[in-house]
């Protein structure tokens, strides 16, 4: 297995699952980025400030973290640019589709033992495991 991180990943995951709790404590609000970011291109008044401080926070310290610490940001992509557009166009249709994404559903809403949710986890892992197994072991990619 490359690059396993036990300890950094851990610790990452603990800091998003405080992110997210302290997001439903102090606002009431779920920390879905796909509901979030949506929420930005159809704003409703009392969630806008809310959506735009949230997806700028993102932008702010990812752009601070690659600025700090460039090592840890970098990484390579063997994908084409049409293959890129067509795995984001599927990604935000699957979100629309299950009504949430991996962060709403995977952290927030297990986290609330959402029944909708854990299936939603369920299914995502299982078709991320076929999809996987399908481009290594069916076409003889690389993921």
């Amino acid at each position: 297995m490359e690059n396993f991180t036990p300890i950094a990943s851990t610790a990452g995951g603990l800091m998003i699952g405080l992110a997210a709790a302290i997001i439903l404590l102090v606002h009431g609000r779920i920390a879905g980025i796909s509901g979030i970011l949506g929420g930005l291109l159809m704003p409703k008044a009392d969630r806008f400030r809310f959506q735009l401080a949230f997806v700028a926070g993102l932008v702010v310290t990812g752009t601070a973290g690659v600025a700090l610490v460039p090592d840890a940001f970098a990484f390579g992509i063997s994908r084409s640019t049409p293959a890129l557009i067509a795995a984001g166009l599927l990604v935000g249709y699957g979100t629309q589709l299950g009504r949430g994404c991996t962060s709403g559903h995977g952290v927030c809403g297990i986290g609330r033992f959402s029944k909708r949710s854990i299936v939603a986890t369920c299914t995502f892992m299982a078709a991320g495991g076929l999809t996987v197994a399908a481009i290594t072991r069916l076409f003889g990619g690389s993921v």
